[in-house]
């Protein structure tokens, strides 16, 4: 499948089947972040899979949003890790964790595994459920399973403004 179409048909999933993903998929998952640019090639991202009945169960006291997932994956970056703009001291770690969270995303759902970005999630029990050190912060909570046979994209998935009010050429 060519690059457009896949970033076309991957849609947020917000209702999973029962099955378990494999550890092989999780693993070509865990490759594509692997292999995700990053600032300078840092690669501050740190990335915890929650797949275990006792994590998923400390998930669910962080978000109501985990749509019954049989996996999920928290992608973080490390503080001390991220190249800094000199010219502002702005850390690329937000940048660098949403680029790979972003190949995490594609690469599932080419192997036909759904995942949603969940945003909503309560950092701060996330932070302490998950024991997360304090040069570690999370970005992005990604719940991921294979599509349930009723699982359809939003009905805004497939509606885009024109590119005329998203794109300017040279200046605003």
């Amino acid at each position: 499948m060519d690059f457009i179409t896949l970033a076309s048909e991957r849609y947020s999933v917000r209702s999973f089947s029962d099955k378990s993903i494999e550890q092989e998929s999780v693993s070509k998952i865990l490759a594509a972040a692997r292999v995700a640019p990053t600032a300078c090639n840092f690669q501050p991202q740190r990335i915890l899979v929650i797949d275990s009945e006792e994590s998923l169960a400390k998930l669910k006291n962080c978000t109501k949003w985990y749509f019954d997932c049989k996996l999920a994956m928290l992608v973080c970056y490390n503080k001390d890790e991220c190249w800094t703009r000199r010219y502002d001291n702005t850390q690329s770690g937000v940048v660098d964790a949403s680029i790979v969270a972003t190949h995490m995303m594609l690469a599932a759902a080419e192997i036909g595994i759904g995942s949603t970005w969940v945003m909503s999630y309560d950092p701060v029990v996330m932070r302490k459920e998950f024991e997360l050190p304090e040069n570690i912060v999370d970005v992005a909570l990604l719940v991921m399973g294979y599509p349930s046979a009723d699982a359809q994209p939003n009905e805004r998935h497939y509606q885009f403004k024109d590119i005329e009010e998203t794109v300017s050429f040279n200046k605003f």
